[in-house]
């Protein structure tokens, strides 16, 4: 990766530890609620109603934290959202070790949970670029793309299985509320940042609110770039997301005969390769055609899904979780630097969690699903959907979006002078 020059505010490094441990944490929950519900006697339908209870308060969410990320300081947001993630967690760890845990009420706190991620997203993401130079973002995103599948899909569910493994899923329950401490201790650490954009007296309340909305929505429909790429996600996330995280462990576990240390191999591997293929595309210039790259990685890398329903030993599951992993994530390197170049400063928190709120909109509806269908026509259909169907999603998207000649008038790869208005958009400062 190119070399990031030395930061002039040590701030940067608290809002990236926070970040990484807020990863991690959920890194080993991802691993540790899937086996407390099959503790608790739970199958498919089981999780995926705590999958979708969680993705559903995101989905909740996911707007206002936009709105309150361009009107109040984003460190008073993630302090909140690190300490509801401390206290909660917390609280499930303690349940589960007592013996006093069920998947109701497993299901009402991972909603809980779910409401507050919304809020940290769109608080971080506006947050960064007010910390570091623009010529700076592409290696600090980055850094945020090896960071986030090396601890969300690598060491987090690692250490999580190993966890569950030797003691117990409370065992790795805790270890994830001790992260979630040590985020809230750095997200405490951070100093406050003016806000990027001017907010008039009196622009309070509900009706403010709202017009923030719809000023956010009003850019998005406008900007066809934005709104190609978002209804492109949302359909991959509808038919992926699901059998992606609720359905891998039970191929695991059916066709593989494997158990909590094979799914955490799967999860490293995914890991390992979103890390590698983070540090390549952030050691190269963007690429010209930004946009079709981004949109040919994530369709391609969905078709290593159909390995899960098709064969039946782990090594074939690990490398497909190492091809999804790596496009998966490298063009999320390009698209959070995307966001961070075209999006007017005063509009980042709110097209953010747009981005947040579109492209996974269908993600409790993915989740929520992928269980009940699994049980009623297979694993290997679904699976097979999965893989391949986002194949025809992503031609649509670059032969009817018209993708070319916006990426070619307003590249991404070449310095753009301080007075260009060629864009047609603010440019972000």
């Amino acid at each position: 990766m190119r070399a990031l020059r030395p930061l002039r505010r040590s701030a940067y490094r608290r809002l990236a530890a926070a970040l990484a441990l807020s990863v991690l944490a959920e890194g080993l929950w991802t691993l540790s609620v899937v086996w407390q519900v099959i503790e608790l006697g739970g199958g498919p339908g089981a999780l995926s109603l705590v999958s979708g209870a969680l993705a559903l308060g995101v989905i909740v969410t996911a707007l206002l934290g936009g709105v309150l990320a361009d009107r109040i300081p984003q460190k008073r947001i993630l302090v909140g959202v690190m300490s509801v993630l401390a206290v909660s967690i917390g609280l499930v760890a303690a349940l589960s070790a007592t013996g006093a845990l069920s998947i109701p009420l497993l299901v009402v706190v991972a909603a809980a949970i779910g409401l507050s991620m919304g809020l940290f997203f769109p608080a971080y993401s506006a947050l960064v670029p007010a910390m570091v130079d623009d010529d700076e973002l592409l290696a600090v995103n980055g850094l945020e793309g090896v960071v986030r599948p090396v601890l969300l899909q690598g060491a987090g569910p690692a250490l999580a299985g190993a966890l569950v493994a030797a003691y117990s899923p409370a065992a790795a329950l805790a270890a994830t509320a001790v992260a979630c401490v040590a985020g809230l201790v750095a997200a405490l650490a951070l100093p406050r940042r003016a806000l990027r954009r001017d907010l008039d007296e009196g622009s309070s309340g509900v009706g403010a609110v709202v017009r923030d909305l719809v000023e956010g929505f009003r850019y998005m429909v406008a900007t066809r770039w934005l709104l190609v790429t978002l209804v492109f996600a949302s359909a991959m996330v509808l038919l992926v997301l699901g059998p992606l995280e609720v359905l891998v462990p039970f191929a695991i576990i059916e066709n593989a005969g494997g158990g909590p240390g094979g799914h955490s191999l799967v999860l490293l591997a995914h890991g390992a390769g979103g890390a590698i293929a983070s540090i390549l595309v952030a050691s190269l210039r963007l690429p010209r055609r930004y946009l079709t790259v981004m949109i040919a990685m994530w369709t391609a890398g969905c078709v290593p899904m159909v390995v899960f329903g098709l064969v039946d030993t782990l090594w074939p599951m690990i490398v497909a979780g190492f091809v999804v992993g790596g496009l998966f994530s490298a063009p999320q390197v390009i698209w959070g630097t995307l966001l961070q170049r075209r999006v007017p400063p005063a509009l980042l928190g709110r097209v953010t969690s747009l981005d947040f709120f579109v492209s996974l909109a269908f993600m409790p509806v993915s989740m929520t699903l992928a269980g009940p269908v699994s049980e009623v026509v297979g694993l290997t259909p679904v699976f097979l959907a999965a893989g391949l169907a986002p194949l025809v999603f992503g031609v649509l998207a670059l032969v009817l979006g018209r993708l070319g000649p916006d990426e070619i008038a307003h590249p991404l790869d070449v310095a753009v002078p301080d007075d260009d208005t060629t864009s047609g958009e603010p440019r972000a400062a």
